[in-house]
């Protein structure tokens, strides 16, 4: 039903946004929204993708057009929902992701939150050859990349760890990271955020 929703960013919250269009604020899911921090009270432009359930309607929302195509690639997926989707997309290595589909590499997709052995087998049955159509896009958007403002204080790390929690990382896998996290002194919640990401997809 949409494609994109261009708007004023108003709220940064650990799993969602608030986009206002005309007067109307829309609650939109992200993987890591505050890499929009730059972003709040700017316009910018979503992707979106548009779920209705029995018991909700929801966005989900993305910087890319190439993120949301992976996205709904991902929930496709027997046992793979939106929840699960966004937390894969978490971590930006997607073209890591998708070579490991393409690899058969079942104990790098088990790393990802709420991918067990049965669901790695199935991200692989079902996606292998399917993404390679925009693996370009993907690996030129990383490259690319979005600036992050750097930040002094504790206040990034703290939005760092409850989007964490948003992502459905537990308090020990939290804990074990966030001495290390601390020692980055003044950077954005963004970069701890990846780092975050990144220590955690090596557990």
């Amino acid at each position: 039903m949409y494609e994109y929703i261009k708007g004023i960013l108003t709220v940064i919250q650990p799993a969602y946004i608030v986009l206002e269009n005309q007067g109307i604020g829309y609650i939109i899911y992200m993987a890591n929204p505050y890499r929009l921090t730059d972003d709040l009270n700017k316009e910018v432009t979503v992707f979106v993708h548009h779920s209705v359930r029995e018991d909700a309607i929801l966005l989900y929302g993305f910087r890319l057009e190439e993120e949301k195509k992976l996205f709904e690639k991902l929930i496709q997926v027997s046992g793979i929902g939106p929840k699960s989707g966004l937390a894969i997309m978490a971590n930006e290595d997607h073209s890591g992701f998708i070579q490991a589909i393409e690899q058969e590499d079942t104990t790098f997709l088990m790393k990802y939150p709420g991918v067990g052995k049965k669901t790695a087998g199935r991200l692989i049955l079902d996606l292998k050859g399917k993404l390679l159509e925009i693996v370009p896009d993907i690996v030129t958007a990383e490259v690319s990349g979005f600036d992050s403002k750097k930040q002094a204080g504790n206040g990034p790390l703290k939005e760092a760890i409850q989007a964490l929690t948003a992502l459905g990382y537990s308090q020990r896998e939290i804990k074990r990271i966030e001495p290390t996290l601390e020692e980055m002194e003044g950077t954005s919640t963004d970069t701890y955020l990846r780092e975050a990401l990144s220590m955690l997809m090596k557990r």
